[in-house]
């Protein structure tokens, strides 16, 4: 915030009442002559005393946004020859000298549909209000310039703030950048989708669209305006009958679509103008319609373009859609973290889903206990709530996998120390190479491996069979691949060698 901030008008204090309104004349419209020549003298001659020779424009937006409409439309919003990139170089951040910057008040002054913060961040700023008003903030008092300023003419007003000062929709609102994360999850999106689409948006109320491949990815991102907002959205129809059929019976929507050589076309427009653009679509490839309304037809995700040295620095924030809320929450978790939910399903497969604050986390079987589980079911019941630790936090996938176990005592070190017990216990699995025999007295006990023998031959009188029960010793525990190797004891041991049932 800077601490000396002016209004400047054409406009007598003096003709002011007791609460500040003017009550003179005031047209709505600028002059076009010496009042308007005077605002931008009083722009320049602040920015000098300031020592500002470059402003940086912030938050751009154009069309629609006239102030009272009483202007007539001025092609190029006022911005033609301006920039050289054309209305893409109106982007947030763009410097421009000081002429430059007086030409863009000079076209917000005439509302010609552009509108613009223009500042030197921590020294200057210069706001042009709705009421035609011009906002002056410095980080010095100017006061030759303010002189000078009376001498046009004018009259500065000290102010403790703009009230166009920039303030974020949503303070607490965490923006999505785009950055390494953002362009490895869309690489994986149209690897998923084959293609989609991406929406730029330079300015407020101005886009351009992308249809994004495999081939095509990098491309477009080099050729994106600064500090752009992103939205990524499915790919067109390709039935365009389809996609009119989508259109409201009434409402304010963006048609998009994609011609026989490529080019992407949107506009935005309402139920008054929908058969005059459906008309355009009848040799269109693909199409789509978008709710201009908030909350309705949210893209896939989206992002804001950081600086090139990484920094996220543009202030503007976009609609955040579910998958962005969980790249929020994601960025506040890292690997070994303990989380508490509740199991929101099990699955048939074995994964059970847990919600971790809105978010919803996996636990596959492997993880659920250190013990034998045949399904997730034996371990943990819908609506319990549990602990656990994070594995990984896959901010490609935006998944979260969860380990159940790494919160229980590990206890095969308890078994390494069993090494030459004999037990009793039954055959619960036959396989090829052997058989599996339980080692513990309770359902989920560790099962140990007994290698082939010539008792497991089905066509043997003593072939053994799942139920049997077996006296096994104990003969090695690989805790690196968690195996339990088995040897037969015969009956006829000696009971000396045997060791009661764990």
């Amino acid at each position: 915030m800077l601490p000396y901030v002016y209004r400047v008008t054409k406009y007598d204090p003096a003709d002011r009442d007791r609460h500040g309104h003017y009550t003179g004349a005031k047209p709505a419209t600028s002059d076009h002559g010496p009042v308007e020549a005077a605002y931008l003298q009083a722009v320049a001659v602040l920015a000098e005393e300031t020592g500002i020779d470059q402003l940086a424009i912030r938050e751009p937006q154009i069309g629609g946004f006239v102030h009272f409409g009483l202007e007539p439309p001025v092609d190029g919003y006022g911005l033609a020859d301006l920039f050289p990139a054309g209305l893409a170089g109106f982007h947030d951040g763009a410097l421009v000298p000081i002429a430059v910057g007086l030409e863009l008040v000079r076209a917000m002054l005439r509302d010609n549909g552009a509108w613009c913060r223009l500042e030197a961040e921590g020294s200057f700023a210069v706001h042009v209000g709705w009421d035609q008003y011009l906002y002056v903030g410095s980080s010095r008092p100017c006061e030759a310039a303010l002189a000078r300023t009376r001498s046009f003419g004018l009259f500065p007003e000290r102010l403790d703030t703009s009230p166009y000062d920039f303030a974020p929709d949503d303070p607490q609102h965490v923006q999505r950048p785009a950055d390494a994360d953002f362009w490895a999850r869309l690489h994986w999106t149209v690897s998923a989708h084959r293609a989609v689409f991406l929406e730029e948006v330079f300015a407020g109320n101005a886009s351009r669209w992308h249809r994004l491949t495999r081939d095509n990815i990098e491309t477009v991102r080099s050729q994106l305006a600064p500090r752009a907002q992103l939205a990524i959205w499915p790919d067109l129809l390709t039935d365009v009958d389809k996609a009119v059929a989508a259109l409201p019976d009434e409402g304010l929507v963006e048609i998009v679509w994609e011609d026989e050589d490529g080019q992407i076309t949107s506009t935005v427009v309402d139920e008054t103008q929908f058969e005059a653009v459906t008309s355009q679509l009848a040799s269109a490839r693909a199409a789509g319609v978008v709710s201009m309304y908030a909350g309705e037809d949210l893209p896939l995700y989206t992002a804001v373009l950081p600086d090139s040295d990484g920094v996220l620095r543009a202030r503007w924030q976009t609609e955040p859609t579910p998958s962005d809320r969980d790249w929020a929450f994601l960025k506040t978790l890292q690997r070994g973290q303990i989380v508490t939910g509740t199991v929101q399903t099990i699955a048939g497969f074995g994964v059970t889903f847990v919600d971790i604050g809105g978010f919803t986390a996996m636990i596959n079987i492997p993880e659920m206990s250190w013990r034998p589980c045949n399904h997730p079911s034996d371990v943990v019941s819908v609506g319990q709530e549990i602990t656990a630790e994070v594995l990984d936090v896959d901010m490609i996938r935006e998944r979260l996998p969860l380990s159940l176990r790494a919160m229980q005592e590990d206890p095969w070190p308890q078994v390494a120390q069993r090494i030459g017990q004999v037990v009793t216990g039954p055959v619960t699995k036959i396989v090829p190479f052997g058989a599996f025999v339980r080692i513990e007295d309770r359902q989920d006990g560790f099962e140990g491996l007994l290698v082939h023998t010539s008792e497991l031959d089905a066509s043997s009188e003593d072939a053994i069979e799942v139920g049997d029960t077996l006296t096994v010793k104990i003969i090695d525990v690989d805790l690196t691949h968690r195996r339990i190797a088995l040897s037969r004891v015969q009956a006829l041991a000696s009971s000396t060698e045997k060791q009661p049932h764990a």
